[in-house]
């Protein structure tokens, strides 16, 4: 069984910068892929961004590429994203999740974080 708990969301103007942190306990988290994904008030969670067990292999939703990097560190237990650029239109509850496989769907996805808000303003 797998935790995962995120931090850094907040309230940024637009063109500024957040990073986000997804604290993985109870599993060995080398084994995992793990995905970003965000849900905004009415709208269904969608794929932000994925990373491979090593980190050697990324994915993004094309409407976040190049302005947001995933990352992550297996001797820290620990996923990044950094969200650059932002917009208004980023606003939403981010999630992080693991899988045991490579994860662009949420349905793929084994287990989850509890969300951290990001709210960018115009």
């Amino acid at each position: 069984q797998v935790q995962l708990v995120e931090s850094g969301g907040g309230l940024v103007q637009a063109g500024g910068s957040l990073r986000l942190s997804c604290a993985a306990s109870g599993g060995t988290w080398s084994r995992y892929y793990m995905g970003w994904f965000r849900q905004a008030p009415g709208k269904e969670r969608e794929f932000v961004a994925a990373i491979s067990w090593n980190g050697g292999i990324t994915s993004y939703a094309d409407s976040v590429k190049a302005r947001f990097t995933a990352s992550r560190d297996n001797a820290k237990n620990t996923g990044f994203l950094q969200m650059n650029a932002l917009k208004p239109e980023d606003t939403a509850v981010y999630y992080c999740a693991a899988a045991s496989a490579r994860i662009e769907k949420s349905g793929e996805a084994d287990y989850w974080g509890q969300g951290t808000q990001v709210t960018v303003s115009s």
